[in-house]
């Protein structure tokens, strides 16, 4: 099997599906999303910690090597992850899986 990589993106609530979209088009073969609650920033802002929504999205997508650099590059413009609070995104290597199909025909 190809080396496998893991794309975690977490954006904002309501943003997920833009993102997925994103990287299906990318190339990626799939992504799970689901829903998390973030904490860390937002309890030090004191009064504007309004403005950050703890609620969150957390998108998995596996992807083979060859193709994590387009599909991340994808997840980033997506996400506008660019920009400031908008949410993160990181990429762990995949040492071992199970399931993942390499033909999708």
């Amino acid at each position: 099997m190809n080396e496998l990589d893991l794309i975690t993106c977490i954006v904002q609530r309501g943003r997920a599906e833009r993102v997925v979209d994103a990287a299906l088009k990318a190339g990626a073969p799939g992504a799970t999303y689901y829903y998390g609650r973030g904490t860390g920033v937002r309890q030090k802002l004191g009064v504007l910690s309004r403005l950050i929504v703890p609620e969150k999205e957390i998108i998995l997508i596996v992807t083979k090597e060859n193709q994590t650099d387009t599909v991340f590059e994808a997840v980033v413009k997506a996400a506008k992850l660019d920009k400031k609070g908008q949410g993160f995104a990181y990429i762990h290597k995949i040492d071992r899986a199970v399931g993942f199909l390499e033909d999708y025909a």
